[in-house]
Parts: C-alpha cells; sequence; structure tokens
C-alpha cells in the first residue's frame, strides 16, 4: 500500500515499561506497516531503573534504526518536557502521542490519520466518551472520578472535545509545537490545558472513539494472571528473536 506522502512520528514516553515496549513496539510496527504509512517510533526513556532503555536497544537492532529511534534523558523529568524532547528530534510532519502502558492500542492509529486527511484537522484526539468508546479494567469510582474530572472541565472550559485527559492524540507538528510552547501546567492537568490551547489558538479537533484499557503491567495493577504472563514471555520471545 502506498505512503500518503505524509511521515509520522510517534513519541513513546517511558518509565520503567520494560515488559511493556516490545508489546506495544510491535503493534505499532504492524498496523503502520499494513497501512503503508511513513514513520518512526521515538523512544524517550527517563532513566528507568528497570532495564526499559536496554529492550529499546534490542527492539532497535531488530526493527531497524529508521524505525526505532532512541532519545533517552538522564532522570525522570515528566511527561511535558518528554513531549518537548520528542519534537526537537522528530523528523515527521504529524507527531502521534500514545502510552507506552498499552493501555492505548495502536490499531486506532491508522483510524486517526485516515480522520486526520479527510478534514485537513490540526489535532485528532482518541476520546472514550464517544461513540463506541469505552474504559476497561477501571472499577466503578474511578470511572465515576474519570467522568467528573471530564464533566467539570466540559462546563468550565468549553473545550469542544469530550474528552480532555486522555493523551492519545494525533497533531500536526507545528500545531503541538505551538500548544506545548503555551502550556503551563504539569502532570495529569497538562493533556487538558493542550485541548484549552488549542481553542484559543482555533486550530480544529476530530475525534476518533478508542477503547482505554487500564494497565495490565506496572505500578498500578497488583499482577495480571498467568495467561496474560505467558501471552507476554510469547510476544516478547517472538519480537527479540
Amino acid at each position: 500500500m502506498p505512503s500518503n506522502g505524509h511521515k509520522y512520528s510517534i513519541l513513546l514516553p517511558t518509565y520503567n515499561e520494560r515488559d511493556n515496549l516490545p508489546i506495544i513496539i510491535w503493534l505499532i510496527v504492524k498496523y503502520m506497516k499494513v497501512s503503508g504509512y511513513d514513520y518512526e517510533v521515538i523512544v524517550i526513556d527517563d532513566g528507568s531503573p528497570d532495564g526499559t532503555l536496554d529492550v529499546a536497544k534490542d527492539l532497535q537492532k531488530i526493527y531497524g534504526e529508521d524505525i526505532i529511534v532512541l532519545r533517552p534523558r538522564a532522570g525522570k523529568l515528566g511527561l511535558g518536557t518528554a513531549y518537548i524532547h520528542g519534537i526537537k528530534h522528530a523528523t515527521g510532519d504529524f507527531v502521534i502521542i500514545l502510552d507506552a502502558d498499552l493501555s492505548h492500542h495502536p490499531k486506532f492509529i491508522p483510524e486517526f490519520i485516515k480522520l486526520q486527511e479527510s478534514g485537513d484537522y490540526d489535532i485528532v484526539s482518541g476520546t472514550r466518551y464517544a461513540g463506541n468508546g469505552g474504559v476497561y479494567g477501571w472499577d466503578f469510582k474511578r470511572k465515576l472520578i474519570s467522568r467528573g474530572a471530564n464533566y467539570l472541565s466540559q462546563v468550565l472550559l468549553r473545550p469542544n472535545a469530550s474528552d480532555l485527559t486522555g493523551s492519545f492524540r494525533l497533531y500536526k507538528k507545528p500545531v503541538l509545537e505551538k500548544c506545548i510552547s503555551s502550556c503551563v501546567s504539569k502532570g495529569y492537568v497538562f493533556q487538558m490545558e493542550m485541548l484549552v490551547r488549542a481553542r484559543q489558538h482555533n486550530f480544529t479537533i476530530a475525534e476518533v472513539p478508542i477503547t482505554f484499557v487500564d494497565r495490565i503491567y506496572g505500578t498500578s495493577k497488583l499482577g495480571g494472571t498467568e495467561i496474560i504472563q505467558f501471552a507476554k514471555n510469547l510476544l516478547y520471545l517472538f519480537a527479540t528473536t
């Protein structure tokens, strides 16, 4: 399938994602290859003590240095600065941001790209709260808090988007640069502020319904079942042989 003439830089900020990285990169490569788009994956590791960077180096040997670009940093410097750092090294005219912890499925990336092309949108945002989007693995309390946070910010900020706290998005590169340079907040609120700034700059935003899965491995989960562990090891072997 021919490329559409654009290049997409996929930013993956990582911190202790050794188990997830082979799977997320395998999935990105799978869906981008099938779609025929020109792309690169920029891994921005913040000095993970668990050896995430070593795994990233192995993956780079498998998929090639033109596909997997490593831009590590010395310490845990936070998400906002990770994006700024990543943009500096991005050679694409579009930037895609997603979480490395498997909560965002790369299968949605081609949908983001197609929607962006259809209306020449500045930003395409994944939404858990429209169409057939959804959240899996969250208990009622977390869903309530998340919905509440979204509802409150809708009322206060009127950003013309249904999912403000999600971080699965596609941006035209100059649009992302402008939004980030206007942002002042850190952490959780940062994603929200990005869309608020986008509205202030009159950038156009389109939405793709996505399913969001709570992280399987890592700190916010007690640990996967044996079958998931088995599948993970299989995929890991597949990705590293």
